[in-house]
């Protein structure tokens, strides 16, 4: 229990910025056609911001399920990449059945808040995870039922906090392993470059993403070893 408490707590921040992020997609939902519990069942059965923003354009516009399933698998690519590497750093009880159903709350913030630990337990993560995934939920459900009488310019000004609170997320690693920061760099870099140099800001968002995280997290393992980083 313990565990699971310090996995909430720590899980505070994620949830304050998924309530605003959720309650802007349970808007918009709804401002699309969909009753609130759908938006809510979606919400139940992805838990990913980019993935069901874009889902909603190819339901409403009829797209057919290869198209939804090649979407998705652009935009949420990036999480299979995650999970191995958070699969490195989870303790000797954390296998089997576990992996199988904490691996759906995976997201960047979560993998973010995870990979500060030295060793993740699964009740920890649980608590990490129940506190996203409730906040998701619960911001979903309140945008369905209540975006429509709040002004547009505050759905805007909801969705900028969870830019800000994966910020907050990644700066106490970066303070403590410095390298880090030369390694975040690189990765900007490299996205900057996907958005506007012609020919590579034809990819996704989902896998442009994904090839700049791993790039840059391949520079810095072979330039930075594990034994410098925690010099």
């Amino acid at each position: 229990m313990e565990e699971i408490r310090r996995g909430m707590k720590n899980g505070i921040p994620i949830a304050l910025g998924y309530l605003s992020v959720s309650f802007s997609f349970g808007a918009i939902a709804v401002s699309m056609g969909f009753y609130w519990w759908q938006a809510v069942l979606i919400s139940l059965c992805n838990l990913t911001s980019a993935g069901q923003f874009a889902s909603l354009g190819i339901m409403t516009g009829q797209g057919s399920f290869i198209e939804m399933a090649i979407v998705q698998l652009t935009v949420n690519i990036r999480y299979a990449f995650m999970s191995l590497s958070l699969s490195q750093k989870v303790d000797d009880r954390f296998k089997g059945i576990f992996k199988w159903l904490l691996s759906f709350f995976i997201t960047d913030e979560i993998f973010a808040v995870s990979m500060l630990e030295e060793s993740v337990s699964k009740a920890y993560f649980f608590g990490l995870a129940f506190a996203g995934a409730s906040a998701w939920i619960i911001g979903t459900t309140s945008g369905a039922i209540l975006g429509t009488i709040v002004p547009t310019i505050v759905h805007h000004a909801l969705g900028i906090a969870l830019y800000a609170m994966f910020i907050a997320i990644i700066i106490p690693g970066m303070k403590k392993h410095h390298h880090m920061i030369k390694i975040v760099l690189l990765a900007i870099i490299l996205r900057v470059g996907f958005y506007y140099l012609p020919i590579l800001n034809q990819l996704s968002s989902g896998f442009a993403m994904t090839i700049s995280a791993l790039v840059s997290a391949l520079v810095g393992a072979i330039i930075y070893p594990t034994e410098e980083i925690h010099e």
